[in-house]
């Protein structure tokens, strides 16, 4: 299946400050957006933009600049704008959680485009009355003002999960865990030395051994972790018997 992500824009309006394009470049990368159009922005190219970017250079080198949001949203199916004010129109609106899976669902088969507005004044409602729906973020009341670029963050994260790209993608090896002979191994062998040095009274061991047994079977050890275990209690017997 393709990546629907790849037919979603992200439209920033009139963006005021270059670092805020970059680091909506690299909030868009970190979760697998690509695609940035910049409608009129003030300073772009920006040596500023391209060091808040980070890694994210190659978004901004790929950026498409238009000088109106109509020129943004050519061959766009479905607009939604992003909004942290209540607006006297009859635009539907929906929380940004809403929208996002609404969003991914229609890009399936469509162009879909999210926008925001400048950093000081936000969207225009002309801007907005060119977009389909209005998206708010449930922020705190009392201040619920946004940096661009952690709204950018905001809508690309659940962008990402609506898309159900949720999996952690850890770039380490999975561990190999212990197998079942290797952990009774270990048990019988942690059982001797608690014998051995007095811990365990095999005449009334009580609950001791069920109750360790069930603290390491919750522990879903390694391989390597079942042989430190082992190297300790050898070493704990070794040293007992050169006293």
């Amino acid at each position: 299946m393709d990546n629907v992500l790849d037919r979603i824009r992200i439209v920033l309006s009139r963006p005021s400050h270059p670092g805020n394009i970059g680091s909506a470049a690299r909030a868009m990368k970190v979760m697998g957006l690509s695609r940035l159009y910049l409608v009129s922005p003030q300073a772009f190219p920006s040596d500023h933009a391209d060091a808040l970017a980070s890694g994210a250079v190659d978004v901004l080198r790929n950026a498409t600049a238009c000088t109106s949001l109509g020129e943004a949203l050519s061959g766009v199916g479905f607009v939604a704008a992003l909004s942290a004010r209540r607006r006297d129109l009859t635009l539907p609106s929906e929380n940004l959680r809403e929208a996002a899976e609404h969003m991914v669902g229609l890009a399936g088969s469509n162009e879909i485009a999210f926008v925001f507005g400048n950093e000081t004044f936000g969207l225009s409602n002309d801007e907005v009355m060119q977009c389909n729906l209005l998206v708010h973020v449930p922020a705190n009341p009392v201040y619920s003002s946004l940096n661009l670029a952690a709204a950018v963050q905001l809508v690309c994260y659940e962008l990402r999960m609506a898309a159900g790209l949720r999996e952690f993608d850890d770039q380490n090896e999975a561990p190999t865990l212990a197998t079942q002979d290797q952990v009774e191994g270990m048990l019988q062998h942690l059982e001797a030395t608690l014998i051995e040095i007095g811990f365990l009274n095999p005449a009334n061991p009580k609950r001791l051994m069920p109750r360790l047994r069930r603290l390491y079977k919750r522990a879903r050890l390694e391989n390597e972790e079942i042989d430190i275990l082992r190297g300790v209690l050898t070493k704990t017997l070794q040293g007992r018997s050169s006293k």
